[in-house]
């Protein structure tokens, strides 16, 4: 497996099946999408978000991930959470965070909640 940064239009095409909605490229530096890669072919994606904080710094805000069907079961959700909060490291944020459905149901439904990665201050 082999996790890249995606920026290039024609990536974020290439793996549209792993989104809800056509995808559209991103434009602003602060938004960030992750493909894993298995074979050359891309089975899983991860968006995240820097969202600045007056009073806790910048934290990134994990905003979508999707395994595709045939890929699940491998540690490539896990694996792309753990790059993203690798790159949140690598760009000064001071956490993770994420919102889910209880029992990982979407977020939409009535119960929900949140996790939560810090990293501490520099």
């Amino acid at each position: 497996m082999d996790i890249r940064r995606v920026t290039r239009s024609e990536a974020v095409e290439e793996a549209g099946h792993l989104f809800d909605a056509a995808p559209q490229r991103f434009a602003d530096e602060d938004c960030h999408l992750l493909v894993a890669y298995v074979d050359g072919f891309p089975a899983g994606m991860v968006t995240g978000v820097e969202m600045p904080h007056p009073g806790k710094g910048t934290e990134m805000f994990l905003y979508e991930l999707s395994v595709d069907d045939r890929f699940r079961g491998r540690g490539i959700g896990r694996s792309l959470v753990t790059a993203l909060a690798r790159l949140a490291r690598e760009r000064g944020c001071q956490g993770l965070w994420t919102a889910t459905g209880e029992d990982d149901r979407p977020a939409d439904d009535e119960d929900q909640a949140v996790h939560t990665w810090e990293f501490g201050r520099p």
